[in-house]
């Protein structure tokens, strides 16, 4: 009879749900684990060997541990570097001492984020791992050469993943929801929202998928739209007004005015501001940020010169410091204008936002250390100083596989007009380099 008063069994994560039971179920990693490929092969030499997985978040550092621990019928031991100490990693090296004693069986230590363990904590692996009691599995996102002991280095393997393409997360989303939530179904904008979302890690696409699934249900919902992702997932960014809204009207009265080439108007509201008991540091913030955002390159001196309007005001305070202000306000208003730095500026940022986490490519990457040269870091890498005109004509400094972009479209006011006189030579010479 069963007992009705036993503790119901809370259900598992979703990503532990989904964590693969065999290396062909993962989703990912086909340099390390496709036929011939270098994990594959370890996998199937029937030999441990102690191993560093590096790499970003939630690409299967455990995962991959674990799939070896259980394909050679090993014992496996975790610890956490965040959580442990040396205490814990002798106590764990007493209980795989007493397990090859009492089953025979070899035990692998897995250390997740293995670099936030220190040089001694590191140092008291070394003498099992040489004696082979255990066989030494660490995970980071850090670069082993700078994190993780030369002594350590040399005794483990160095395995580098990669976050999961768009295609790979789409695959991961299909299981997911074929397993999980199969009663659930997501709009095309939403999917790849989600997976945008994730940005090449698995468990943050699990988690997030998990989260609206509860979500749903709480709802009575069976279309994930982006409507509801919305509602689910945007924080709540709502910003406390600290003043009036003529206050906050004037301030953009001023800044329409700089940015129109009228510093009669610009001066008006400067001193309608400060004789109203605004805070003239903060109208100095304003001042800076109108340099950078409206004139930006086409008169680098504004900046410089809104800068020292600010610095001088700290210096004298009012009223004399204002001066240094209206100044300032009068050189920005008549100097010449472009918002091309701005523009440039916001559509990198909306670009990133929405696009994967693309990795450097290797021939841009600094080799400092033995095994950094041994991935072909820094490989081909063109020293422009030592090309013809101080430029490598036809070099991609882009990651690999982007699309072509243009986002500083300079104008052809002030000190702009030369800079854009210079990129469209720049740019002739890429072409003729690529021919």
């Amino acid at each position: 009879m069963s007992d009705l008063f036993a503790a119901a069994q809370p259900e598992a994560p979703l990503a532990e749900r989904l964590r693969p039971k065999h290396i062909d179920e993962v989703i990912g990693q086909s340099h390390l684990l496709g036929e011939g490929r270098p994990l594959r092969l370890a996998f199937q030499s029937g030999k441990l060997h102690s191993m560093i997985l590096w790499g970003p978040p939630g690409v299967g550092k455990t995962t991959l541990a674990r799939l070896m621990a259980s394909a050679f019928d090993a014992e496996f031991m975790p610890l956490s570097a965040v959580l442990s100490g040396v205490k814990d990693i002798r106590e764990a090296i007493a209980q795989a001492q007493q397990v090859l004693q009492q089953n025979g069986r070899h035990t692998i230590l897995f250390v997740d984020e293995v670099h936030r363990f220190n040089k001694s904590q590191q140092d008291a692996f070394l003498p099992f791992v040489e004696q082979g009691l255990v066989t030494f599995i660490g995970a980071t996102t850090e670069n082993p050469s700078f994190e993780v002991n030369n002594a350590l280095l040399s005794r483990a393997q160095v395995y580098v993943l990669h976050a999961l393409s768009e295609e790979e997360l789409g695959q991961l989303f299909e299981r997911a929801q074929q397993v999980a939530m199969p009663e659930l179904n997501f709009t095309e904008d939403a999917r790849e929202r989600i997976i945008g979302y994730a940005d090449g890690d698995a468990r943050r696409l699990l988690n997030v998928l998990e989260q609206l699934q509860t979500a749903a249900e709480t709802a009575s919902v069976s279309t994930v739209d982006s409507a509801f992702l919305d509602n689910t997932l945007a924080q709540n960014l709502r910003r406390f007004d600290k003043g009036g809204e003529a206050f906050y009207d004037q301030i953009s009265a001023l800044h329409k005015s700089v940015r129109g080439s009228n510093p009669d108007a610009a001066l008006y509201w400067l001193v309608r501001m400060l004789d109203g008991g605004a805070d003239a540091r903060y109208l100095a913030r304003r001042i800076v940020r109108m340099a950078w955002e409206d004139i930006g390159l086409a008169d680098p001196r504004a900046i410089q010169l809104a800068n020292d309007a600010a610095q001088t005001y700290e210096r004298l305070g009012s009223p004399e410091g204002e001066l240094a202000l209206a100044q300032a306000v009068i050189y920005l208003a008549v100097a010449a204008k472009s918002n091309a730095g701005y523009a440039a500026y916001n559509a990198v940022r909306a670009f990133v936002a929405q696009d994967s986490s693309r990795e450097v490519p290797l021939h841009l990457r600094n080799a400092p250390t033995k095994l950094m040269k041994q991935l072909d870091y820094g490989r081909d890498y063109r020293y422009a100083h030592n090309e013809a005109g101080g430029y490598a004509a036809g070099e991609n400094y882009f990651p690999d596989g982007m699309p072509e972009v243009s986002f500083y479209q300079p104008t052809d006011r002030g000190l702009e007009g030369k800079i854009a006189e210079k990129l469209a030579r720049l740019r002739e010479l890429d072409a003729a380099a690529k021919k």
